[in-house]
Parts: structure tokens; sequence; C-alpha cells
């Protein structure tokens, strides 16, 4: 019998869709972990330990099944005092929930059967500095079995258990941000559930020739010996590695620990490779990803093919280009919902694409466009020597490597897709997200980046007639497509406040959701 923590079974009682994600290995960086791990980081010190007290004490239940770590035992007269550590909002009641005392009941049935006699328990709730004795019963004893027999039949079910319904836990859940209650009915959401994007940010690498370590909580750039540039880790969420760059092997193992994501691209912006985590969540959905991928989904590539070309006729309108082709792409909007085939999809799509990038430069401004656009006969993608094409190719790199990150960190496999084929050993499902994000991150950037001025023919080299970005143009595109894609804007299912950034992770854990049936279809973004 697999052992059970009881920190799960303490989840199981706040919520039975949290255990099943923490069993699935899903974890969370949210201020809420951080009071929690703050509250515990001197009591899980057994070093600071005063006389008669032991600090973080691992214990077990063999006939149970049980194991876990108590923070606190005080060891007294007439037997040992537990004691929890929690940490609770000063403006809150310090009062001892269903949760704690679960946890506290399994905790002394742990001890009882290592053949101790337990005196007291109770908790201390760090931030009132206020210790609450807890009275054991035979009925919290007999309930906290129950608990542990639920909770193993949680972990044990192949899907998770359906999200709580207007419950106000949610809103203060540190899971909330990758269990997205309200979005999984695929409607406008009343009841917003405030996470905030996390106090950090992807760093890109783009000066050749650079270093990057770690030292001290810090990655440290160093170029030629001067240092260039130097973050904190805890602001680090995830890397991104242009051209010929080194990355310390002490870098590349923090940032492993902290389940962040590094993928390197080359100077032109084609993602070579990535590293994740071994410890990825959902492993049990990655393996029916593998099944959908290889039987398909129709309903996935509708949707992916169907948004790519609504924000294409979306920017076409905005940026005042050719008005019939917007209306044109609008229709062919609609084919692409209803496609019968896969091989219907393709076609749509492909008319779509050369209509639409047939009058893609009618939305550069004049005076800068004539440059750009002298050498353009068309979208071409490797090997391209146009400079717009060229610029193109590396903001699509970019935003591959963005849509990687995201499908790792919620535990799917970016090779398994449902358009792109993995037969060349692409990224076929971050191809497939990527869709609806083209027009409105990698081809917005690339037109703002020329009208306002950012990337200009001195930005690139040329060599018998071939362009190639500099370093100042990669940088320019690199800066313009960081402050797109942290603006916010209205996600058009959901009704509420969203960057960009979090956009694409909250629609990857809509295909995990779509997958591993939490949810009956997936909605694509389309702007209006």
């Amino acid at each position: 019998m697999e052992a059970i923590p009881i920190s799960l079974v303490a989840h199981q009682v706040f919520c039975p869709r949290r255990a099943w994600l923490e069993a699935a290995g899903e974890t969370t960086d949210t201020y809420q972990m951080a009071v929690g791990v703050a509250a515990h980081k001197g009591v899980d010190n057994p070093a600071t330990a005063r006389l008669g007290a032991k600090r973080a004490l691992d214990v077990a239940h063999r006939e149970l099944g049980l194991v876990g770590r108590i923070d606190v035992i005080d060891d007294g007269d007439r037997g040992l005092r537990l004691v929890e550590y929690k940490a609770t909002p000063v403006r809150k009641v310090p009062e001892v929930t269903e949760a704690m005392r679960v946890q506290l009941a399994l905790q002394s049935e742990c001890l009882t059967d290592m053949g101790h006699d337990i005196s007291e328990c109770g908790v201390y709730f760090t931030s009132h500095e206020k210790f609450v004795s807890v009275e054991m019963r035979d009925e919290d004893l007999r309930r906290a079995r129950e608990y542990l027999a639920a909770t193993r039949a949680t972990v044990g079910s192949a899907s998770a258990p359906e999200p709580l319904e207007d419950d106000p836990k949610c809103m203060r859940c540190s899971h909330a941000g990758v269990c997205l209650p309200d979005e999984r009915a695929q409607q406008t959401v009343v009841r917003r559930i405030k996470v905030a994007d996390p106090d950090a940010n992807i760093v890109h690498l783009a000066t050749p020739g650079s270093r990057a370590s770690v030292t001290r909580g810090r990655m440290r750039v160093q170029h030629r010996g001067e240092e260039i540039a130097s973050v904190p880790l805890e602001r680090v969420q995830g890397l991104v590695v242009h051209g010929n760059i080194d990355l310390s092997g002490a870098l590349i193992r923090e940032l492993l620990w902290r389940k962040l994501a590094i993928v390197w691209c080359s100077g032109t912006g084609r993602v070579v490779g990535w590293s994740s985590t071994a410890q990825t969540p959902n492993g049990l959905a990655r393996v029916r990803q593998h099944e959908a991928s290889a039987q398909g989904r129709l309903a996935l590539a509708r949707e992916f093919i169907a948004g790519k070309i609504a924000n294409q006729a979306t920017l076409l309108r905005r940026n005042g280009a050719d008005p019939d082709v917007a209306r044109y792409l609008r229709v062919l909007q609609c084919e692409a919902v209803v496609a019968p085939s896969l091989e219907m999809i393709f076609g749509v799509e492909g008319e779509a694409a050369a209509r639409y990038f047939a009058v893609f430069p009618k939305m550069l401004r004049a005076e800068r466009a004539e440059w750009f656009t002298s050498q353009w006969s068309g979208r071409s993608g490797r090997h391209a020597t146009d400079p717009l094409n060229v610029a193109l190719n590396y903001t699509y790199g970019i935003l591959v490597a963005e849509t990687i990150r995201a499908i790792a960190a919620c535990g799917l496999d970016p090779h398994a897709g449902f358009i792109h084929s993995s037969n060349r050993n692409k990224p076929a499902l971050a191809l497939d997200l990527m869709e609806e994000f083209r027009a409105p991150l990698a081809d917005a950037v690339v037109v703002a980046a020329i009208n306002n001025g950012e990337l200009k023919k001195a930005d690139f080299s040329l060599a018998l007639g071939s362009a190639r970005l500099r370093d100042s143009g990669r940088k320019a595109l690199i800066a313009a497509y960081e402050r797109r894609i942290s603006t916010e804007f209205t996600h058009p299912t959901f009704g509420y406040k969203i960057t960009w950034r979090r956009a694409i992770e909250v629609q990857a854990r809509m295909i995990l959701g779509f997958l591993d049936g939490t949810q009956s279809e997936y909605a694509g973004i389309v702007t209006r």
C-alpha cells in the first residue's frame, strides 16, 4: 500500500480537487505558499530546537499507510505535546479548521503507533503568535481515518474531481491559478479569482559570447570579464538563450530545482531545444495526450486555426490594411469552425495565409516600409533572406519558446500535437498553441517595431543580398515582444483582464482540461 502524506489528507479536507492536483505534481509559487514557507523556516530547522523539544520530526503509521512531518514536539512529564505551525492573515480570527484538526489527529495516530503517549496537541498561529489547544476526541480520530480513505480514492482516480462551485475557499486557494475552477465552464467568469501574474520575468540572454552563472541567489551575466546584468533568481520565471551564450552548470541545476524551463534558440530565432525538470506534473494526462494525438482531435484543430484566422483579420482591420481581405478572412474563419476533416482545415488555413500575407506589407507605414518590403515576395519561413521575413521568423521563434514553457509548466508534452506533425521532431503542440497568438503577438510586434522606428535598416547586416539581424535588431525585437506580452487585454471568453503571457498558460491549461476530461470543449482566443 502506497503511503499517503498527512498534508495531502489536509488538502483533501480543504478541497478534493486541490489534493488531486498536489498528487499529480502541480506546485505553485504564490503569496500563500511563500507565507507558509516563511512561517516554517525556523521551525523546520532541527538545530534551532530548544531543550526538550524536537522539530521537523518525520513520523509514519505502517498499518494505515501514512507518513508525515510534525513541526514541534515538546517532551513533558505527562507525555508529548504536539504543535503544528500555521500562518493566517492577521485580520482573521485564529481558529482551528477541520483540516487542521484532521492533520493533528493523524499525527497523533502516527505517534501512538510508534509507542508514544500524547498529553496535548494544538496549533500555533505564527501571525498572531498565539497557541490554541485542541482536544482530540474519538470522533476526530474516526473522521480523520475517513478522510484518509477518501484521499486514497481521490489520488487513485484517473481524472481530477470537479472544481468547487461558487465556494469562497477558491478565493484564498494557492492553486486557483492552475485549477481555474470558473474558467472550466468556458463562459464569462462572474467571480474573478485574483491570482496575479508572478512578480517575475522571462529573462532573454542575447549578447553573443556572454556567460550566465549563479552567485549568492542572483543570476549574473558577464561579457569579456565585465558584468552586464544581474537579477535575483526569485525574479526569474524562465530563461531563453539566443545564440552563442554559455550557461554555468550551477545555474542550469538551480533553475531545474526551481522547476523553471530553459529554452535555447539559434541566432535567427529557431528553437534548438529546451530543458525542464523531471518532476513534471500530470503524468497520466500526458499519456492521454499522446493517445489523443495519435487518434486526432478535430475540435482542437478547428479552434486553433479558426482563432488564428480571426486574429489575422483583426490585425488587418486595426492597422487599416485591405478591408476586403479582412472580411474574407472572417468567412474562412467560419469555414474552419465547421471543417469536416483535418485536410479541409489545412486547405482553409493555406488560403487564409496566402490572402493575409499578400497584404501584410500594407500594415507598415509608407515612410518606413520601403526598405522592408522591397525584397518581400510573400511569406518565407526557414532560410528567409528579406528583412521582413527575417524579423517575423525571429519573433515566431520567441513565441514558440513561450508556448513550450507554458506547456511544460502544466505537464504536457510539447511534441504531441494535433495539427502539426511530430514526424520531424518538431514541438507540435507548442506550434499548435502558437497559432492563435501569431497575429496578436508576433505579427503585431514586428509591425509596431517597424512603424515606431525601433527596428531599422541599421539593425540588419547584408551579405550577398541576404539580410540577417544584428545584435541591436534582436534586442529591439525582444524588448518590443516583452512589452507586448506584458500588456493586459480582456479575455474574450472569461471577460476579465489578463496579460498575454498569462493567457498563453491559461490556454495551455484549457487544453489540459480538454484532454483529462474535466471540460467538454476548448475555445481559442479570438480578439476583436
